[in-house]
This record gives structure tokens, C-alpha cells and sequence, in this order.
């Protein structure tokens, strides 16, 4: 017989995400997708808006790897494995305890623990922030925009191109989720929290003023929490 209360808890803990988009998102699709846009904008099977999980990711741990660095860890730089996997010439010798994981050969650095590295799977999934208005409901928008020649400061002749964007100032919802696994570290939360609010702008052409955002509802630990000292690293002489 099954009794529910020995069955295992779900240790994975989750992060809702909802980041509404103040201005025009532009977040560059490969196909036509039957658009008149030489750049369409990324939908998913539905025809719903869609921010990519890797675009979020990848955003989130530079964020994550600045303020790490900031609070002096030795952080192995991404995206090169060769960076990434470091020899144990190039680890500080403060860190080589800290950064050795059993199972897993090499060093790992604070960051490489959350996101993984060619060696570490990554202890986190990230959700595709999805806009949930269908697409009969979102008119498409059109950006005419032209290459700009760097040496002589002109625009290029026949360089006109069109981008696809979402409608500006609709202040659209996009929703989603991170999901830390059982093997994250605690300290993962935190600094990823503090990362979210570090990011305020997805997707291209952000110079110009697209795809800027604000999350809404965005989880906030008290200043009590224990793990915010887990950012700290340890002094050792």
C-alpha cells in the first residue's frame, strides 16, 4: 500500500516570471512565417509571442556572473569551454575546495553551479516567456530600418530592411517560470533574483529603444534570509 505522506516531497523550487514590455519587442525569428518582414518575430506553435528560454538564460547568468565577480569570486568566463573548464593552475587557490565537486571532474566555478559548463549540467530550466493574446488578436507591426555604413557614417544603398516587432506601448504580459532542481545550490535563488532586477531590456535593437520591460510581481527574500550570506565568500588567510 502507497501512503502519500512517505512519498518524497518535490524538492524542485520554481520562480514565476512576468515581464510586461514597455515598448516594442523584437526578438528576430529565422523563417518567414508568411510575414512580409525580412526579420519576423518569434511565435510558437500557437502563433503566440514568445521570448526564447536560451535568450533569458543566457542574459541571466552574464547578469549573475557581473555581480558574482563583483563580490570577489573567481567566476571562469562563458561561453568558451576552454575558459569554462579551467586547468587547476588557473583556479585561486583560495577557491579549489570550494569550486571541486564529487562525480564531476575539473573545477566549477560559483556560477558554473547554477548554469553548468561542458562538464556540469546546469541545476536550473528555464520556461520561454510566452505572451498569452493570440495572434489574430496582435496586428503585425513593421520597423523599416537601413545598414549603416561605420566608415563613412552613411546609410548603405539598397540596405532598406524590415523588421517585425510587437504593437509599442500595449504593455504586453509575458509569463514563464525558472525552475531550480534538487541539486542547485541555495544560493542560487538569490543572486537570480537579484539578476532578474539587473535585467531590463530583450530581444534586439534594445539601443533604439525596443524591447525594454519591467517584471511585475517579481519575488523578493527578506533581508533576514540566511542565504543571502552564502554570496559572501568565506575569508581565509
Amino acid at each position: 500500500m502507497i501512503f502519500l505522506q512517505n512519498l518524497p516531497q518535490n524538492q524542485i523550487q520554481t520562480i514565476q516570471l512576468i515581464a510586461v514590455i514597455d515598448t516594442a519587442l523584437c526578438v528576430g525569428a529565422g523563417g518567414s512565417d508568411s510575414s512580409l518582414a525580412d526579420k519576423p518575430i518569434v511565435r510558437n506553435a500557437k502563433g503566440q509571442l514568445v521570448i526564447p528560454a536560451s535568450q533569458l538564460k543566457g542574459r541571466l547568468r552574464h547578469e549573475c556572473e557581473k555581480l558574482a565577480r563583483g563580490l570577489g569570486w573567481q567566476i571562469f568566463a562563458s561561453p568558451k569551454a576552454e575558459t569554462l573548464c579551467p586547468t587547476e593552475a588557473q583556479v585561486n587557490p583560495r577557491f579549489k575546495s570550494d569550486y571541486q565537486l564529487a562525480g564531476y571532474q575539473g573545477y566549477h566555478c560559483f556560477i558554473s553551479k547554477i548554469f553548468g559548463n561542458p562538464i556540469l549540467p546546469s541545476r536550473i530550466v528555464v520556461d520561454d516567456l510566452i505572451c498569452d493574446i493570440e495572434r489574430q488578436d496582435l496586428p503585425e507591426v513593421l520597423r523599416p530600418g537601413v545598414t549603416i555604413n561605420r566608415r563613412r557614417r552613411t546609410a548603405e544603398e539598397q540596405k532598406l530592411y524590415f523588421l517585425e516587432t510587437s504593437p509599442a506601448n500595449n504593455q504586453l504580459e509575458f509569463t514563464g517560470k525558472i525552475h531550480l532542481l534538487p541539486e542547485c545550490p541555495e544560493y542560487a535563488k538569490p543572486l537570480i533574483l537579484a539578476a532578474l532586477r539587473h535585467i531590463h531590456a530583450l530581444g534586439g535593437s534594445k539601443s533604439v529603444g525596443l524591447g525594454w520591460l519591467k517584471w511585475k510581481e517579481l519575488e523578493t527574500l527578506p533581508k533576514d534570509d540566511q542565504t543571502w550570506k552564502l554570496l559572501i565568500p568565506e575569508a581565509k588567510v
